[in-house]
């Protein structure tokens, strides 16, 4: 049962051997139909011809991922470990829409959430740099976690003054009938977005609109600024392997490692 496990695990977790790389490969295929059988779907006239046939492909690659899907949890010493990373989470919300089209019709739309299982294409192409860089964003964002907390606080804080500031100054006729409309402008014009469906017509509403709009570019600038150093802070000299943990399925181990370094199982 082990050697059954243990080779099942070299087939669908690693992308070392023929038969590992021709899985992925296939399932990429799969994944790529099923996204394109499920956005057919939405057209009225297509559905309308050939309804019939894409809700029995939709339903074909559904039984297919979730055979898949059992068969990843079964292959691993840990499956709660799997079944709760980030692609054990997606393998699931990619089968769950149809089923959940049963009870809720035009959930099935959401299928299209298997677009992100394409990213085992770095393994399958050996493109372990990624894997490496990918490493170096997610490890970026956690170190800036508290600084951008702070500043979206402020942000916060900031909109409601000028909304509220914006609530006083213009009237009901010019679109600001509540702080909280109020607030929806402010958002939108600190965000350059500018749909324009509300505007300040009072020469003190333009002031402060254009105070906004100025504060709007700077504001953008800071987050980018505070990740980009935490960047800058997080590259290290180091290679990753594509190399799946037999146990927890995690990767982005460094290339010489001998033990998992999520849940301390061997390589």
């Amino acid at each position: 049962m082990n050697a059954l496990r243990h080779q099942m695990h070299e087939i669908i977790f690693e992308a070392d051997t023929p038969a590992g790389r021709a899985f992925d490969l296939l399932l990429i295929v799969g994944i790529l139909g099923s996204v394109l059988a499920v956005m057919l779907d939405s057209v009225q006239s297509i559905r309308a011809d050939y309804g019939t046939i894409l809700l029995a492909a939709e339903w074909g690659f559904t039984i297919l991922f979730s055979i898949e899907y059992i068969a990843r949890l079964y292959c691993v010493g840990k499956p709660l470990k799997y079944a709760t990373s980030f692609f054990g989470i997606v393998d699931l919300l990619s089968i769950l829409p149809t089923f959940l089209s049963l009870f809720f019709p035009g959930t099935q739309y959401l299928l299209v959430i298997r677009t992100l299982r394409t990213i085992r294409i770095w393994r399958i192409l050996k493109l372990a740099q990624y894997l490496h860089e990918w490493d170096y964003i997610v490890r970026a964002i956690r170190a800036s976690t508290r600084k951008i907390t702070v500043f979206l606080v402020l942000l916060i804080t900031l909109i409601t003054i000028l909304g509220s500031l914006m609530y006083l100054v213009e009237s009901e006729e010019h679109g600001f009938t509540s702080i909280p409309r109020s607030i929806y402008w402010a958002i939108v014009t600190i965000t350059t977005v500018g749909y324009g469906d509300i505007s300040p017509q009072s020469d003190l509403g333009q002031f402060f609109a254009a105070i906004a709009m100025i504060l709007g570019y700077a504001i953008i600038a800071v987050p980018t600024g505070i990740v980009t150093v935490e960047l800058n802070h997080a590259r290290r000299d180091f290679k990753v392997s594509t190399q799946a943990c037999p146990e927890c399925a995690k990767e982005g181990h460094d290339h010489d490692a001998q033990f998992c370094k999520f849940c301390g199982a061997k390589l």
